[in-house]
This record gives C-alpha cells, sequence and structure tokens, in this order.
C-alpha cells in the first residue's frame, strides 16, 4: 500500500551513506570504486518498494554551504571545509569546497546522470541545500509527502501532510517513519518547534554552536514551557519561572543574538520557486540509451533493472 504520493531524497545524505556503508572494493569495470552509485541505487529500488510512490523527486546540494547562512554564522559547516583556512573565500575566490573521499565526487556526477537519465527530476536551487529543496517539496506538493534523509535536521518539515523516513540505525527496516507523534515522543517538541530545540542545544555536525550548558532535554523543556526561541529569549528577560533558572537566563541573554542567526540559518526554506510538479515515477526512461550507456560504465546493469522492476510493481 503506498504511503507517499511523492517521495523527496536528500541526495548527499544517501549518496553519503551508501559510500561509508560499502566497501570501495566493490568496482566498475575500469576499476574505479562504484560503491556509492551501487548502494544509492539499491536504496531507491528499496524505497520504491517499500512506499509505492507516484513520484520521486532527488533533491541536489546547489550549493552545500550559502554564503547568506555563512554570513549569518560564520562556524556554518566550517569544519567540513577541505580547506579550513580558506573558509572566506577559497582558492581564487571560489567558494571553500566540501571535504570528501576523492572516489564519492565522481559517483555523486554519475548519481545524478543516472537519475536524469531514468526520467527522475533532481532539483537544485541556486545559493541553497538540498535541505531547503525537501522542506519547499514538502510545503507545496500536494498530497502526501515521504522525506528520505539522514539528517535529523530535515525533522522540522513533518507536518499532516509530510512525514520524514529518518535514514539512521543501520538498514532501512530499523529506519523510523515519522509523523507528528513520533516526533513529539522521539524530541519532546512538535516539529514545528525542532529548530528552536536544535539551536539552543547545538548542532556540532552543522557548526551551530547552542547555548552553554543547555543540552537536548533542557532545550526541550524551555521550548515546552514557554515556546519558541523569541519567547524563551524574553522569559530570560524577565524574572526566572521554572524550567528558567537565574543561571539558563544568564546564558541565553549572553547568547541571544547568536541564537537568532542560528534559528535562520538552521530553518529549512519551504517557499523556493521549485522547477514544477514532481512528474509520474516513469517505467520508461528519459534517455534509454544514456542510462544504458552509464550502467554500462559503472557497472550497475542488475541494479538499475532491479529499480526498474521495482517502478514497474508500483503500476
Amino acid at each position: 500500500m503506498s504511503t507517499a504520493a511523492t517521495m523527496v531524497l536528500d541526495s548527499a545524505s544517501l549518496y553519503f551513506r551508501s559510500f561509508f556503508a560499502l566497501p570501495e572494493s566493490m568496482t566498475a569495470p575500469d576499476g574505479r570504486p562504484h560503491n556509492a552509485v551501487r548502494g544509492f541505487v539499491s536504496t531507491l529500488t528499496r524505497l520504491v518498494d517499500a512506499h509505492s510512490p507516484a513520484s520521486v523527486v532527488a533533491a541536489w546540494d546547489a550549493d552545500w554551504r550559502p554564503a547568506w547562512r555563512v554570513a549569518l554564522l560564520p562556524s556554518y559547516k566550517t569544519h567540513r571545509l577541505a580547506d579550513p583556512a580558506g573558509a572566506e573565500s577559497g582558492a581564487g575566490g571560489a567558494p571553500p569546497g566540501e571535504m570528501e573521499p576523492e572516489s564519492l565526487g565522481p559517483q555523486a556526477v554519475a548519481i545524478e546522470g543516472l537519475l536524469t537519465a531514468l526520467g527522475v527530476p533532481v532539483w537544485g536551487v541556486p545559493e541553497h541545500e538540498a535541505d531547503d529543496v525537501v522542506a519547499s517539496v514538502c510545503a507545496q506538493v500536494r498530497g502526501p509527502v515521504v522525506a528520505v534523509s539522514g539528517d535529523r535536521d530535515l525533522v522540522q518539515v513533518v507536518s499532516d501532510s509530510a512525514r520524514l523516513l529518518l535514514a539512521v540505525n543501520g538498514g532501512m527496516e530499523k529506519w523510523p517513519l515519522l509523523d507528528a507523534d513520533a516526533v513529539r515522543e522521539r524530541f519532546g517538541v512538535d516539529a514545528g518547534r525542532y529548530v528552536d530545540l536544535a539551536v539552543l542545544r547545538g548542532d556540532p555536525s552543522d557548526g551551530i554552536p547552542g547555548v552553554p550548558g543547555i543540552g537536548a532535554k533542557t532545550a526541550a523543556a524551555l521550548v515546552e514551557a514557554f515556546g519558541g526561541v523569541e519567547d524563551i529569549l524574553a522569559a530570560a528577560a524577565s524574572t526566572p519561572v521554572r524550567p528558567m533558572t537565574a543561571r539558563l537566563a544568564a546564558a541565553l541573554t549572553t547568547s541571544a543574538d547568536e541564537v537568532r542567526r542560528a534559528r535562520v540559518v538552521a530553518t529549512a526554506r519551504p517557499d523556493l520557486a521549485l522547477p514544477g510538479t514532481p512528474p509520474p515515477l516513469p517505467v520508461v526512461a528519459a534517455d534509454p540509451d544514456g542510462l544504458a550507456a552509464l550502467a554500462d560504465a559503472w557497472g550497475v546493469q542488475r541494479q538499475i533493472a532491479d529499480l526498474h522492476a521495482a517502478i514497474a510493481r508500483t503500476r
């Protein structure tokens, strides 16, 4: 039974996951590692089988570290830079690149090519990340949506019509499919307040510092008691009322400006202009010859055949 009219993939999250889950000894005919390509296509096949989506969109990082986010929070993703010393401009004035295994870059290009040849739209928006595309699809596309990502930040997209398949904790059979109730049970706050929780607690994976002395439980208690960041900061400026304490109030007041900026940075944009309406998942490839050539070059003919079979089973 279908659980998603539209499925939107946080593509980089999934191909990074495949790269590290499978050994680089898996190779294409020319000897190049194809572990990320093979794993990504197999993951997509299992997702189609499990959820029978009518449409699939691959959200892409047109800009993995947008300048406008860095301007608000210079620490944003700094630890992921290939050249941290070039955080301001990079070589030759170009934005600095993301640190990644040498053999992954060509595989990401191949994955994008395979998706395009299949007829699965690859959507990226200049100056924005895949998270922003995912949030915009979840907010704007009619009908039920399932977002797929290993990034907990995307808990924020969960709503009455959108769920998050969180790619953590081993195999796909263990990935939780989070709706609004599951988010509250798991994180102690509503999905719409997850960003407030995250910026108070901090998120080292994105270089968001958080407020000293505030962990996940305290952040959840503050959100539950007072609401969003602005409400919490207002409470910190008043006579402390539990769970606010004088110590927390002082820490929040000191960090207030940074917390406000971090909230803007951590919020995935739901209002991007999308390229269109997600098309039906194609039974026949958009570019059969191009798909066959890429599948041959990367040694994933069987995986592509399995994906075609899974798509056919949705009809």
